[in-house]
């Protein structure tokens, strides 16, 4: 058997080790706005979800990492968008569910803050 010895173990003639520092990078080269998601709570729970005061666009991602069942809130206008980016992100069995989210604001006011009003002299 052909091979060479790294950090203790054996590795065959041919395979290729992926180091932690190199995983993340590769995570990092999937970015959400590349799928035009935006993803709002991450590793949330149920409860945080469930909040109405999120856009109406948004979706609820029920996938797995590694044996850990997590959920994330992703706005999107389309579902197929969501998916694609959790699928190339974590990988063929990670999402389990997507469901609508529970929020009611319009998508197009979330997040607007009304501008302060100036005092005026009165003179």
């Amino acid at each position: 058997m052909m091979g060479i010895n790294v950090g203790g173990k054996q590795i065959k003639r041919g395979e290729t080790q992926v180091s932690g520092e190199e995983k993340k990078k590769e995570e990092e080269k999937i970015k959400a706005s590349d799928y035009s998601c935006e993803i709002l709570l991450e590793k949330t729970t149920m409860d945080k979800a469930d909040d109405r005061k999120l856009p109406s666009d948004a979706f609820n991602v029920f996938y797995v990492v590694e044996g850990e069942d997590r959920l994330d809130v992703t706005r999107s206008g389309k579902m197929v968008n969501v998916f694609d980016l959790y699928y190339d992100k974590y990988g063929k069995d990670a999402v389990r569910k997507i469901d609508y989210g529970h929020g009611t604001v319009n998508p197009s006011q979330w997040g607007y803050k009304q501008p302060e009003k100036k005092k005026r002299r009165k003179g």
